[in-house]
């Protein structure tokens, strides 16, 4: 079968995103990492200390007054994951979401971790039939190296396709694909766990969806049997 529509790639070398691959195109790959993010507290005290320029010097053309780490990076960060203690800044990385912010307001003291690979996010598009929308989070970290020739990325590409032009109909991007057949169940073709951050809410109905494998003695029941535990 052939590709019911086109196809794009765009690589991010970190969570700044640059080149807006989270919005533009149906496979994301973003450099991120999975260990702690590296802070030199040194270099911390002289940010407070305004020794050296916040932000790189971006905006240095103006002057905004002492720089406070408490109110332009500890209150902002999205998750609530950094704090003082004392002298010393904190990070709590199973918290951490990746925005970077610190990292961009302060990159003389913080830098990403060390165990480096990229985000996969699939399924973003501009306007076309059903209006604009971001890919979704689908494999919060793999490894990519040019040693090993990419592999598993490769493998990744390749099953998306398989499915996609099978179960694409013309002209439908692959995100509309996976919107149209729902995720739950392009995870379940992926042969991928589902994680928190593939959602983006709470759902707000209290219906359950269940697998027939997953309800004991499965969906079959014997009406009589049923009956006969339930008379009226």
């Amino acid at each position: 079968p052939a590709f019911p529509y086109k196809f794009k790639f765009k690589f991010s070398g970190c969570p700044n995103d640059c080149v807006a691959a989270i919005a533009r195109s149906d496979i994301s790959v973003i450099g991120t990492w999975r260990d702690e993010i590296r802070i030199d507290q040194a270099a911390v005290k002289e940010y407070v200390a305004g020794n050296y320029p916040p932000n790189g010097g971006a905006h240095s053309g103006r002057d905004w007054g002492k720089f406070d780490l408490q109110k332009e990076v500890i209150d902002l960060c999205p998750t609530q994951c950094m704090w003082l203690e004392g002298d010393e800044l904190k990070i709590d990385d199973k918290e951490c979401t990746r925005c970077v912010h610190c990292i961009n307001v302060m990159p003389r003291a913080l830098r990403p971790g060390a165990d480096q690979g990229a985000s996969i996010l699939i399924g973003a598009k501009a306007p076309i039939l059903e209006g604009a929308q971001v890919s979704t989070l689908i494999i919060p970290f793999m490894k990519v190296s040019k040693d090993d020739e990419y592999e598993d990325l490769i493998e990744l590409i390749e099953k998306v396709w398989d499915w996609w032009m099978e179960v694409g109909k013309n002209r439908e991007r692959v995100g509309e694909t996976m919107q149209r057949v729902g995720l739950p169940t392009f995870i379940k073709v992926m042969e991928i766990d589902p994680i928190p951050q593939m959602i983006k809410e709470p759902r707000s109905n209290p219906y359950v969806f269940w697998n027939e494998e997953e309800v004991p003695g499965g969906f079959a029941r014997d009406i009589d049997e049923f009956r006969a535990r339930h008379k009226a």
